[in-house]
């Protein structure tokens, strides 16, 4: 799915999903060997194959929520 990363009023990570209108904060992230693993605080786990330390913000990424 695609979601959009940025970085919200408060200077923490946050993830837009437009299909659904959502809008969260990221409360946790974890390295894998596949990429990395964003946690949302209503629970969703999200997975992102290219995603950098040093990324852009705003920016748009293909997600696969688990």
């Amino acid at each position: 799915m695609k979601v959009m990363l940025h970085k919200n009023e408060l200077g923490h990570l946050s993830v837009y999903v437009p299909k659904k209108d959502l809008e969260e904060e990221v409360v946790g992230q974890t390295a894998t060997e596949g990429g990395k693993i964003l946690t949302l605080a209503n629970g969703w786990q999200l997975s992102f194959k290219d995603l950098a330390e040093d990324t852009k913000l705003p920016q748009t990424f293909n997600a696969k929520k688990l």
